[in-house]
């Protein structure tokens, strides 16, 4: 596992604003709770050592003692540097993936998840991958979240340096999100895959689904991908027939406790499957 470069801490807030994070309220009041920009900066340093170290740890195969020093990285870490909270719990899903607890794995990933989801979301994400007019200018750039287009003249050469610095941050900062959130959402897949069951089963589908559109997947990923789609359907449907076997024996053991004073068991009601719909309906036999 490869160490993931934060974004620098003093060019995250306005990034992360200009890329059309909208938090709630009570996410507002939270995230103004900020150290000081020396001490921030000497809690991420700290934080960085820390998970280095924890990569290290996985990289031999400690994987337990992996995911302590994980926890003790997030205890460094400032909470509201949302990307640097999101690389360390993609981490620790990858160190339960290996220790095959799953639920675990998910539960990490879908924290990870959930904060890259505050720095873009992923609507906004959506909105930039729409192909650029064939009539644009190369004087003029796209911001990632709104299309508002910045006119660059020339006539001013430290504004210009100042705009075309500030589509750099963006794309990077996009650039790093798309690929920790395309790592999350791997992990969170396959420990969803693993675990089995109906439920985990059609959420592991549809990440596999969302991965299937991402540009950044490395080849073998996407192959990965691509196979899951192809195994998951039968899958599902194996799974979804046992659990409806498995409540409707509980269903009969239920009604059989019930029908016994009067003299009557469920074999007196006949459950006819629709094949169209997969539902039930039920006939009174005497």
């Amino acid at each position: 596992m490869t160490t993931e470069d934060p974004v620098p801490a003093e060019k995250r807030d306005n990034i992360a604003a200009e890329l059309g994070d909208e938090e709630n309220s009570d996410d507002e009041v939270f995230h103004d709770a900020r150290f000081p920009a020396e001490e921030e900066a000497s809690l991420l340093k700290e934080s960085q050592e820390i998970k280095n170290e924890a990569n290290k740890l996985y990289s031999a195969g400690c994987y337990d003692q992996a995911i302590s020093s994980y926890d003790r990285a997030l205890a460094s870490c400032p909470n509201y540097l949302d990307y640097d909270v999101a690389v360390l719990r993609c981490n620790i899903s990858a160190c339960y993936l290996k220790l095959e607890d799953w639920k675990s794995a998910i539960d990490s990933a879908t924290m990870s998840l959930d904060r890259l989801e505050k720095i873009i979301p992923t609507e906004s994400l959506k909105s930039t991958d729409q192909p650029e007019s064939k009539d644009s200018k190369p004087t003029s750039s796209t911001t990632k979240n709104n299309d508002a287009v910045v006119e660059i003249s020339g006539d001013d050469a430290e504004a210009e340096e100042k705009e075309l610095q500030r589509l750099k941050e963006l794309d990077e900062t996009r650039t790093n999100v798309l690929r920790i959130r395309a790592k999350s959402l791997m992990r969170r897949a396959k420990a969803k895959s693993q675990s089995g069951g109906w439920a985990n089963l059609q959420g592991a589908e549809e990440d596999y689904k969302i991965l299937s559109g991402m540009d950044n997947l490395p080849p073998q990923d996407r192959r990965i991908v691509q196979r899951a789609l192809r195994e998951l359907p039968d899958r599902l449907k194996e799974a979804r027939e046992k659990e409806m076997g498995e409540m409707m024996s509980k269903m009969k053991d239920l009604g059989n406790g019930i029908l016994k004073p009067f003299g009557l068991s469920t074999d007196n009601f006949k459950f006819v499957q629709d094949p169209k719909t997969g539902g039930y309906s039920m006939n009174f036999q005497s």
